[in-house]
């Protein structure tokens, strides 16, 4: 069975995206690879955040107050290593193997990589099924093209659990 869905989920920052994203492909019966990104906490303080290589599990930080170099987001700089070299490459492998592509967000913060927009755009090219979210007001070419040409489904707080069911549905 060749499964070829292309999904494209957006919302607000915190309302779920991740969440979503984890509990579908923990309900999928196909393997699935590329990134997540998750927030840093500490003491109850967001301090920055995490990309994370969902096939081996390797983690790094995509962003951080106390990152010294890299480009600037607010109060965090973003580490443009652990980005590429974890969190693109496990997107690339991910095509490779054939897997579900997985890609958890296309942010501010993820598009200071100069590797990161052609790495979607061959993601998109490629006949791979995929699960890609977007930050809800980033306006870019690349956004609007996925959002018009993909399924899309915008998550709110109340709809977060319902959504799970409704786009595994789309992978059956």
């Amino acid at each position: 069975m060749t499964i070829n869905e292309r999904i494209v989920i957006t919302g607000r920052p915190g309302v779920g995206k991740t969440t979503l994203i984890e509990r579908i492909i923990a309900k999928l019966s196909i393997p699935a690879g590329g990134m997540i990104t998750r927030e840093i906490r500490k003491c109850d303080h967001r301090v920055g955040f995490s990309v994370i290589d969902i096939a081996n599990g390797a983690e790094g930080i995509l962003a951080h107050i106390h990152q010294r170099t890299g480009p600037k987001m607010g109060r965090y700089r973003v580490n443009l290593h652990d980005l590429e070299e974890i969190g693109i490459a496990a997107v690339d492998r991910a095509l490779a193997t054939g897997s579900l592509v997985v890609i958890d967000e296309i942010g501010p913060m993820e598009v200071t990589s100069p590797k990161f927009i052609p790495m979607i755009e061959q993601v998109i090219e490629s006949d791979a099924p995929f699960i890609i979210s977007t930050h809800a007001k980033l306006d870019l070419p690349l956004i609007h093209r996925l959002r018009r040409e993909f399924t899309l489904y915008r998550v709110k707080m109340g709809t977060r659990d319902e959504l799970v069911k409704r786009i595994i549905q789309e992978f059956a």
